[in-house]
């Protein structure tokens, strides 16, 4: 008789098993699933060393599966000044000052999920020069994808005068008196900025694809790894066992390796190649021996990052309407149609999976047409391709995404007004007539197209309980239909579509025998508890793989 490692009895177990979608106890051995039963059933299971866990009716679930987050990044942003609900002048220099003297060595006052609105007017340098102007200031949007920056700060990165030569879509905004305004929009715009906080290498991943050069030394790449393992520990504590990276580089993957060989990471992990613009299609190269190099049940690739837009808040998402007090405003595309479709085509005769960024509506139509190209040249496959974010859609382009396969991928958080961010931006960055297309979700499940959640994280708070409660207590916008689509929808996005959407629903994201032994108990049961209430809770225990990565007070030792 195969005894099992650990049981967890008295449960309320939801196995996302359409087979079987109830149990009341689970047994794991050797890092899988033994079995499902009755609590008397897997009681049986148990030998003189099993550990047995009682439930007291409390919910169990698959591991969540957060299937859009930027790990490293998210991790570096612990230490920072979080402005999540600072709203003006004064609040806002309080926050710095207390951040500034706490952190007298840091070499970049650097400040994360600023609202567009943080101010009545548009932010400027002269803004932070009067909050503190001898030292380097900036601070990032809730998206990540707009910085603003003291004078200080962009003179010591070489942008007060401006940079030629950005990609499209990239601006260092410049005021009327030939200076920057202290704006700057998208990645290649701020990364001389943020590279003063001394933790460039780490932010190549998403700036550019590339590897840091010089090789990090020893010391430099035990700190990184010291980083990466903070951020496993706080994903771990909100219940998450597997996770899709959304920026990544080979430098990345070696350390997860590292790591993994030291000790079995907390979390599998998925991490692309990030495939930017002014890369030449011989660049998937690279992507092809990522996936080959690393494979194994904790860490793999084999997936292609793209940007097709920037973010509607800053209004360099690509729309298919004018934005609303901007006549012939509708963004750019990151990428040429002739060459976006050319590497969808090229990556997925490569078998490789393909990710990219659409905010807009004509960003998402720009990437179905790429898809479609693929399907066109290489016949329609099992690649799963994906788009992420999806806040603004054409109805025609629904029914295009359930023909071919296309998974979305959308973020709970990202709807203004539900969680963070601010329900401003609906009056001004999206007409009023296209309310009922944004941020869709049951229209697109209704029409068959596969869903995950994920948070986005930093963009949004990781906690997967506050993300589940923004969509379920989401309010519908004026004239729109409410796009909920209920508490076990919304848990299977999290579970199950998310380890669908990664290619790892052969190892997770139900409850089977044989499946890994990826679980979360939740602090009460979510079936008895108001939507508004979810995010109360609380993460009583996490395991991946069968080992416990997490444990509040009562289920620790």
């Amino acid at each position: 008789m195969t005894y099992a490692d650990l049981c967890l009895l008295d449960a309320r177990i939801l196995t996302m098993d359409p087979d079987r979608p109830r149990a009341k106890a689970i047994a794991f051995a050797d890092g899988r699933i033994l079995a499902l039963g009755s609590s008397d059933e897997i009681a049986a299971l148990a030998g003189p060393q099993t550990r047995i866990i009682r439930a007291g009716g409390r919910t169990a679930l698959p591991g969540f599966v957060e299937s859009h987050l930027h790990l490293v990044l998210g991790a570096a942003d612990l230490d920072k000044l979080q402005l999540v609900g600072v709203s003006g002048a004064a609040e806002l220099a309080a926050a710095f000052h207390a951040f500034a003297q706490a952190q007298p060595d840091m070499p970049l006052l650097l400040a994360k999920a600023a609202a567009y609105d943080i101010l009545p007017h548009p932010v400027t340098r002269h803004d932070l020069d009067a909050i503190i102007a001898d030292r380097p200031l900036a601070m990032v949007s809730p998206d990540l994808h707009t910085v603003w920056a003291n004078t200080r700060a962009l003179k010591l990165a070489g942008v007060l005068h401006g940079a030629p030569d950005l990609p499209v879509g990239h601006e260092v905004v410049m005021g009327e008196d030939g200076l920057a305004t202290g704006e700057l929009l998208e990645f290649a715009a701020f990364a001389e900025v943020l590279a003063l906080s001394g933790q460039a290498h780490l932010n190549l991943p998403i700036m550019t694809g590339g590897e840091p050069e010089p090789a990090p030394d020893a010391a430099q790449r035990a700190a990184d790894k010291a980083v990466i393992a903070a951020g496993f520990a706080y994903c771990a504590a909100k219940g998450i066992t597997s996770m899709v990276n959304m920026d990544g580089n080979r430098y990345m993957l070696d350390l997860l390796a590292e790591m993994n060989a030291e000790a079995p990471l907390p979390a599998r992990i998925v991490v692309p190649f990030h495939f930017k613009p002014d890369m030449p299609l011989s660049e998937l190269d690279r992507a092809s021996a990522m996936m080959l190099d690393f494979h194994s049940g904790r860490l793999r690739s084999g997936f292609v990052k793209m940007f097709m837009d920037g973010v509607i808040d800053s209004r360099t998402a690509l729309v298919l309407d004018d934005y609303p007090g901007h006549p012939g405003l509708r963004g750019e595309p990151l990428f040429s149609a002739e060459q976006f479709r050319a590497i969808c085509t090229e990556a997925d005769r490569r078998g490789l999976q393909i990710a990219v960024h659409a905010v807009g509506d004509g960003a998402v139509r720009a990437v179905i047409d790429g898809y479609e190209a693929a399907a066109s040249a290489n016949g329609q496959r099992d690649l799963r391709h994906r788009i992420e974010h999806i806040e603004l859609i054409d109805r025609a382009d629904i029914a295009r995404m359930a023909a071919l396969g296309i998974t979305a991928s959308l973020q709970p958080a990202h709807v203004p007004g539900a969680m963070d961010l601010s329900a401003a931006a609906m009056e001004t960055v999206i007409p009023r007539h296209r309310w009922p297309d944004a941020f869709v979700c049951r229209d697109l499940v209704d029409a068959g197209v596969a869903l995950a959640f994920a948070s986005d994280w930093p963009v949004a708070d990781v906690d997967v309980l506050r993300n589940l409660r923004a969509h379920l207590a989401r309010v519908p916008f004026d004239g729109a239909a409410d796009q909920r689509i209920g508490l076990l929808g919304a848990l299977h996005a999290y579970t199950a579509g998310g380890a669908w959407a990664a290619h790892l629903d052969d190892v997770t994201g139900r409850l089977v025998p044989g499946l890994a032994a990826d679980l979360v108990l939740l602090d009460g049961d979510i079936e008895a508890t108001a939507p508004d209430h979810i995010d109360s809770l609380g993460i009583a225990l996490t395991i991946a793989d069968g080992r416990i990565t997490h444990a509040a007070p009562e289920f620790a030792g």
